[in-house]
């Protein structure tokens, strides 16, 4: 454990310590290695996903690019996060630097707010494709894809900044064990031996942020599910419905973990429950991401099994 002495006997905490991960005598591996898997699958679904709609043609559409989006912010959004959980639970040392927390924190928040306006984007584009079809081709150019993912990381990396930068000046004395799997602005700002009030305004503003979102997200979802059921052929309904069912799944996945985690206020929870609500979002919705965008989309399938037999079809000529 690293400390700097300040003056007499005040001392300030320069690590923070991750006190809930077991040690690897106490079951510590029994973690890791289901955490590996997930984390190799949930990098090579993604990957596989942003590589078969870059590279096929037939899903060079504005859905398709923001799906791809999605699963390139997913790849570096768990990255950001389970690496260090995967050490944590083989290490002795459960530690991480200020640095790295502060670094941790805004590449996970960051990331995060980026895929919620991403997510805000295809809630739109699901919703003039099918509730202004005539209109759409003119509209969801690819010009317009590029700065819909252009701003959406712009608001993600520059809302945290102030947050981040007001907690890097902080003075943290006294514990350093942080309840959580990754570094949070809660946990974190718990160990602080200064007034913290300014937090209330901070969570009010995220509040906003995931509450506009929300809010745009399901009155889009809402209006197309009307103009759906009076589609007057069965056919088209199924069509509609089949497209916008995968956006809405993640939707739901995604925004319900975070409202439950970040639109508390002054709810606590207990540490069993803050780990499984982040377990949820940090591990779980990115985990499912590419189940839904490839096992349950036919036009997915398809594509990955063209690229497949292309692949087979190019190693036999060399043969």
């Amino acid at each position: 454990m690293m400390w700097l002495v300040i003056s007499g006997n005040q001392t300030m905490v320069t690590e923070f310590l991750f006190s809930i991960f077991p040690h690897l005598h106490e079951g510590g591996l029994l973690f890791f290695i289901p955490l590996l898997l997930i984390y190799g699958f949930i990098i090579t679904g993604n990957l596989m996903i942003f590589i078969v709609i870059q590279l096929d043609m037939a899903l060079h559409t504005p859905m398709y690019f923001f799906i791809s989006v999605l699963s390139f912010l997913e790849i570096w959004y768990t990255t950001a996060t389970i690496p260090k959980m995967l050490s944590n639970l083989v290490s002795e040392q459960k530690t991480i630097s200020l640095a790295g927390c502060l670094l941790q924190m805004y590449f996970f928040h960051s990331l995060g707010i980026t895929e919620g306006c991403v997510l805000t984007a295809m809630a739109v584009d699901r919703y003039l494709a099918i509730c202004n079809p005539l209109r759409y081709p003119t509209i969801m150019t690819p010009k317009f894809c590029i700065q819909l993912t252009a701003g959406s990381c712009l608001c993600g990396f520059l809302l945290v900044l102030p947050e981040i930068v007001w907690i890097a000046t902080l003075p943290f004395c006294g514990s350093n064990e942080i309840h959580q799997i990754f570094c949070d602005f809660t946990p974190v700002l718990s160990l602080a031996c200064t007034d913290t009030s300014l937090v209330v305004i901070i969570d009010a503003i995220h509040a906003v942020e995931i509450l506009a979102s929300f809010l745009v997200i399901a009155l889009s979802y809402v209006h197309i599910i009307m103009v759906i059921l009076g589609m007057p052929s069965a056919e088209g309904r199924h069509k509609a419905f089949s497209t916008c069912a995968a956006h809405l799944a993640v939707f739901l996945l995604f925004f319900g973990s975070v409202a439950v985690m970040y639109l508390r206020f002054s709810v606590t929870y207990s540490v069993f429950w803050d780990t499984a609500i982040a377990v949820s979002f940090v591990i779980l919705a990115p985990f499912l991401n590419p189940i839904i965008y490839s096992l349950r989309n036919k036009d997915m399938k398809d594509a990955i099994g063209r690229l497949f037999h292309y692949q087979k079809g190019a190693h036999g000529n060399r043969r």
